[in-house]
């Protein structure tokens, strides 16, 4: 007994918490966390794609998908401040000595233990689906279903917005409702007052953003104490979780219509999703994780946006290009339906041995029907996680084949791939 003990003390990949408790049982205390996502990347680059100028017919980059890092102190029971602070997508092409910036900072007081807890402040207490705030350290797949994080980046900052909400669970149900101060687009790509057509964001007199988020959860409970959703617990728990959110904002677009008016329209956002996460075996050292999501998202007529993910190039010739837009970007959000689907299954955690360093192979696909495009929009990712210790050490390799539609009708002319390596450590 006492050398089984000794050898416990001394595992090598056993990285305890880096936090400090506040009272005997640790119900009071302050944590740190950490984390880094590496991308190591090559990618075909859509049709007229240009690199500082030069015609780019596939690039390699090396850049940052994210680092962050997390203090949150609960010095009551009742109460408690969380704040992250980092940077996203930065690569070559992305402006020198780019500046880290608070992604979350808020405060929270709990009435009612467990059952009701309110909040403010710049938080991802917010969104339609279980992935709008995706937890970056126990994600699934390469990347998180980032459709989901539909204003991302444009009257918010990286899904984070200046909010109120109430939280708490109460039998079964989780749920979190919010109201939201959407950002000025001062200053963005988004401020234009270029009219047309297509819905652009409106960027005079914007509106308050309402959402709300519940979820039946079948088996285990999920923590609830930070607002995002874990990818995949590796066989620890048994969640079948059944959730349907909203999110909606009046005067969000504005377009021209037949007549050369100028018309307002709501965004409204709705989605239905399934989570379900649990071991297979009897010895409950495997993992079989699925999501499932269908979505309904109108930001008004024609609206589509195409993103590309740290883009590697940020320019194109417009004689030859596509309507993706340059090098990795493709239509990810817009007015109409979305069928997402991923699966992953942990291999036995002793599959190479003692240490638990194992494989976790995986699937995921995005369908989109667009109101603008006249073709589906179909993103296939494919691709392992060599999980060194848990996730908390690991290597992704992931494929992806990404659909690519015609400047003029508007149809799909081609696919085209990546393949990228990410590295992360999370603790």
């Amino acid at each position: 007994m006492f050398a089984q003990e000794i050898e416990k003390k001394k595992e090598p990949f056993a990285i305890p918490d880096l936090k400090v408790k506040l009272n005997e049982d640790g119900s009071r205390f302050i944590k740190f966390n950490m984390a880094a996502q590496i991308w190591n990347r090559y990618n075909q680059s859509n049709p007229g794609t240009l690199t500082e100028n030069v015609a780019t017919n596939s690039t390699f980059d090396i850049g940052l998908r994210r680092v962050r890092l997390w203090a949150i102190a609960k010095p009551l029971d009742w109460m408690m401040i969380a704040t992250q602070f980092g940077i996203n997508n930065f690569n070559s092409q992305s402006s020198r000595k780019a500046g880290d910036f608070f992604h979350d900072a808020y405060v929270e007081l709990t009435p009612i233990q467990k059952k009701l807890t309110i909040g403010t402040g710049l938080c991802a207490w917010s969104g339609h689906a279980r992935y709008s705030a995706p937890s970056i350290g126990s994600i699934l797949t390469m990347d998180a279903p980032l459709y989901q994080q539909s204003t991302n980046d444009v009257n918010d900052q990286f899904l984070r917005t200046l909010s109120i909400y109430a939280k708490g669970q109460v039998a079964k149900f989780d749920y979190r409702i919010g109201l939201s101060d959407p950002l000025s687009l001062s200053g963005t790509k988004y401020d234009t007052h270029t009219l047309g057509n297509d819905a652009i964001y409106n960027n005079q007199g914007s509106k308050l953003i309402t959402n709300a988020y519940v979820k039946y959860q079948f088996f285990d409970e999920e923590n609830n104490m930070m607002p995002y959703s874990t990818g995949s617990y590796l066989g620890t728990k048994k969640v079948v979780a059944l959730g349907v959110g909203m999110e909606a904002q009046p005067r969000a677009t504005v377009n021209l219509n037949s007549t050369g008016d100028t018309v307002y329209h709501s965004m409204v956002l709705a989605t239905a999703d399934l989570f379900v996460d649990m071991a297979v075996n009897k010895t409950k050292d495997d993992d079989i994780t699925y999501y499932g999501a269908y979505s309904y998202t109108d930001f008004g007529p024609n609206y589509v946006r195409n993103v590309g993910v740290m883009n590697p190039s940020t320019a194109v010739n417009s004689l030859n290009s596509s309507f993706n837009g340059p090098g990795s970007a493709y239509p990810l959000i817009g007015s109409g339906h979305t069928i997402y689907n991923q699966i992953g299954y942990k291999l036995p955690s002793r599959l190479f041995g003692q240490r638990g360093i194992t494989l976790q192979p995986y699937l995921d696909v995005q369908a989109s029907k667009f109101e603008k495009l006249n073709d589906w929009m179909t993103c296939y990712n494919a691709g392992v996680n060599l999980l060194l210790v848990g996730q908390k050490a690991k290597l992704t390799l992931n494929y992806q084949n990404r659909s690519i539609f015609s400047n003029t009708d508007f149809t799909q002319v081609k696919r085209i791939s990546a393949v990228i390596l990410q590295w992360q450590i999370a603790i």
